[in-house]
């Protein structure tokens, strides 16, 4: 009979060899607004804008990273560092949206 130890012992090291993996969460962008508005992220984690308008968009944070969404296209990148983080279109600035990034 395998000991309870022995189990969590063997689950524990199942779960280390196997992490969690990265996920992709999509922000739609549609007549001016981020949708959701709120975002929750790990680190690694890619947030792809997905831009239905006809015009171009970013995704900015002052003094920090844009990425610029081109018309009917989508732009995406990889979380690097937690914490929350506002952001915003440069080009339409009552464009607003808020990721928070987990460890």
């Amino acid at each position: 009979m395998v000991s309870k130890r022995r189990l969590w012992i063997a689950a524990a090291l199942f779960v280390a060899a196997f992490p969690a993996q990265a996920e992709t969460i999509q922000v739609t962008i549609e007549k001016l607004v981020f949708s959701p508005v709120e975002v929750n992220a790990k680190v690694g984690d890619t947030i792809e804008w997905i831009n239905k308008d006809v015009f171009v968009h970013t995704a900015t944070v002052k003094g920090g990273w844009e990425v610029m969404i081109p018309a009917k296209k989508s732009a995406s990148m990889v979380v690097e560092k937690a914490g929350p983080v506002e952001y915003y279109c440069r080009f339409h600035p009552n464009m607003k949206g808020r990721l928070t990034v987990s460890p």
